[in-house]
């Protein structure tokens, strides 16, 4: 196998079906999060220049752009983030675990292990934590921005974190059951 290979295979984060039938549905189901993410994302784009030009040079700024872009980021954040766990492309120290491969890969394998279930244990906190406020948002139907002026349900975005948290923290198992396997590989 040359490195050329093993590159490509450490990209493709969606195996095949009939290899790995939950990795395959985990991996589609977070690459449509990150796709819709990154729609969002060129979205806010648009409308925050929209309203710089509007604002600028109109003297007609779009109501509720801060609003939206605050609530946005969060839910960008966790739209995408299943997606970088499974890619392993979470930020962290890629000179040093690159290092303690090539001289220790089972090492690694146990470093990326540990990393894997403290996110699992991370993000089912914040779904533990973020879904008695999702179904409050749901069933009081919480908005935020000014009454009169801009109001937006909460309950979507609240959605997202549940939805995304839920995803990172399978995702975070997925890979750590896969470390899991290298260490015992690596033996």
């Amino acid at each position: 196998m040359t490195d050329e290979t093993t590159v490509e295979s450490d990209d493709a984060f969606v195996p095949r079906f009939s290899d790995a039938p939950f990795g395959a549905l985990l991996g589609s189901v977070a690459a449509v999060m990150s796709s819709i993410g990154t729609a969002w994302i060129g979205a806010l784009m648009a409308i925050i220049v929209a309203d710089v030009i509007g604002r600028n040079f109109l003297n007609a700024p779009i109501t509720g752009v801060s609003e939206i872009a605050a609530r946005s980021v969060v839910a960008i954040v966790f739209l995408q983030v299943s997606a970088a766990i499974l890619q392993r492309r979470l930020t962290r120290a890629d000179f040093l675990m690159r290092r303690i491969e090539r001289a220790r890969p089972r090492a690694a394998a146990l470093i990326e292990a540990v990393f894997c279930l403290t996110g699992a244990v991370v993000f089912s906190l914040i779904l533990w934590a973020s879904w008695p406020k999702f179904v409050d948002a749901w069933t009081t139907a919480e908005f935020f921005g000014v009454q009169g002026v801009f109001t937006i349900p909460t309950w979507p975005f609240r959605g997202i974190t549940v939805l995304g948290s839920a995803m990172a923290a399978l995702a975070a198992l997925y890979r750590f059951r896969d470390e899991i396997k290298a260490f015992g590989r690596s033996a």
